[in-house]
């Protein structure tokens, strides 16, 4: 059987702690549940360190772990939540190596999540991180992803920001680039819109439209790959980033970063600039496929 990201984000933590030396750390980790079923069953002996509800003193906690070398895992479970985790992490941990040439290495896992859960929780924040140097952003979504990025980290000395979705966490396929030649569109889709976007690409393909999609992973640095720009160049109406967070951020970066190599009319798409409330019909949600077939039909229209 397949291995869900859900089960491979469990093993990491185990192996992690038992046979690294490393910390978890959070709050609520040993609540039911165990964030989404993402935790093994530890407890404080074994280096799962339950934190109190002062978020931002947690920031503080964790890279003190890391400056003693224990590599720390930092679950927030709501990404949200980073307004108040972020400011030691970013401030401090962030830039130990680069002033001290003392690195902070901490892995962050940051969990999003939509759907009546109010202002301040849901969604992915991974622009709040973006702007600061010393610092690896990736959105793994599936169970390879993630074993590359714990890898990486373990190889490194960086501090990495894991952006999490639970709507990824019952996954258990790897997703693959589907590129078209000559294609229509060119769809860049982050964290949860990659699967909303395989659903997006298929729809328009019954349409006439051939919508090829480059899945990212690694946010910051981000790396326009020659394939990305032939492919891109190729193309008769530019292309399109997809997001889960607002679109004043990550998504503007890199569809920014897209227009001025390959000279193409690069779109964005993602949360409407607008607060979540704690009803459905006050929910502010990622692009759906329709959403997004709606989208690229447009941008078609508008074009010819």
């Amino acid at each position: 059987m397949p291995e869900t990201l859900r089960e491979t984000i469990k093993k990491t933590v185990r192996t992690h702690l038992l046979d690294h030396n490393g910390l978890a750390f959070g709050q609520c980790l040993t609540a039911v549940g165990w964030v989404g079923g993402t935790l093994p069953e530890l407890y404080e002996k074994d280096g799962m360190i339950e934190l109190s509800m002062a978020d931002v003193a947690g920031g503080g906690i964790v890279a003190g772990a890391a400056l003693a070398g224990r590599r720390p895992i930092y679950v927030i479970r709501y990404q949200g939540f980073n307004w108040f985790n972020a400011p030691i992490i970013l401030n401090y941990a962030c830039k130990s190596k680069e002033m001290w040439s003392r690195p902070c290495p901490v892995f962050i896992r940051s969990v999003a999540m939509e759907g009546s859960i109010g202002p301040v929780a849901g969604s992915s924040h991974h622009s709040l991180y973006y702007r600061m140097p010393g610092v690896n952003i990736v959105s793994p979504m599936t169970s390879g992803e993630y074993r590359e990025i714990y890898d990486h980290f373990m190889k490194h000395d960086d501090v990495m920001y894991v952006s999490e979705h639970r709507g990824a966490f019952g996954n258990d396929k790897e997703l693959d680039d589907v590129v078209f030649d000559d294609s229509d569109i060119v769809l860049f889709p982050i964290s949860v819109t990659r699967f909303e976007a395989i659903k997006a690409s298929r729809i328009l393909e019954t349409m006439g439209i051939k919508a090829s999609i480059l899945h990212q992973l690694w946010l910051k640095p981000f790396i326009v790959h020659d394939k990305w720009k032939e492919i891109l160049k190729c193309s008769k109406f530019g292309g399109l980033v997809l997001d889960d967070d607002y679109v004043d951020g990550v998504p503007r970066l890199l569809a920014h970063r897209l227009s001025y190599e390959t000279g193409k009319r690069i779109d964005v798409m993602g949360l409407d600039d607008r607060t979540a409330g704690f009803a459905p019909h006050l929910d502010n949600l990622p692009p759906s496929a329709d959403k997004i077939v709606e989208r690229v039909l447009s941008l078609v229209r508008s074009t010819t």
